[in-house]
């Protein structure tokens, strides 16, 4: 039979782990640079970086999603400040859409796809994801960056 002493020694190591955690966690949010998502969008017809793509980043809950921020690439065609630094990233999944129909109608460009949808699975949130999109009239790739 445990003691009662064994009981709180139990506890408070459990109490101590995660206290450790929480400050590993709360240091890593504070060490970032960048947003702990971020994107680039390249026109491969053009040759050159996608200005002024809206993309929208939301997050599954439950059968839905709930939007987490909107921006535009910038003349490097990147969207850098997605979210704040200290944004508290959960495990979970995520989407990004790139409104790509409003992109091709400001360059007069006929286009196949009115926008482009990428859902990912973020599993550890230590990490930067990054989410390149290559991006033409008729068709579009993309693959986790780094």
């Amino acid at each position: 039979e445990m003691c009662i002493r064994d009981r709180y020694q139990r506890r408070v190591r459990g109490c101590l782990k995660m206290h450790r955690l929480e400050r590993t966690l709360d240091h890593l949010r504070m060490q970032r640079t960048r947003s702990p998502i971020t994107s680039h969008v390249l026109d491969t017809t053009l040759g050159k970086p996608a200005q002024g793509v809206r993309v929208l980043l939301e997050v599954q809950a439950g059968s839905g999603w709930n939007t987490l921020a909107e921006s535009s690439t910038n003349a490097d065609g990147r969207v850098e400040g997605l979210l704040p630094l200290d944004y508290d990233i959960k495990v979970g999944v995520y989407k990004m859409t790139f409104f790509t129909a409003e992109y091709f109608k400001k360059l007069e460009t006929r286009s196949f796809y009115p926008f482009v949808e990428i859902v990912f699975e973020l599993n550890n949130v230590s990490q930067h994801y990054h989410i390149p999109l290559l991006l033409s009239p008729f068709g579009y790739s993309t693959y986790r960056g780094s």
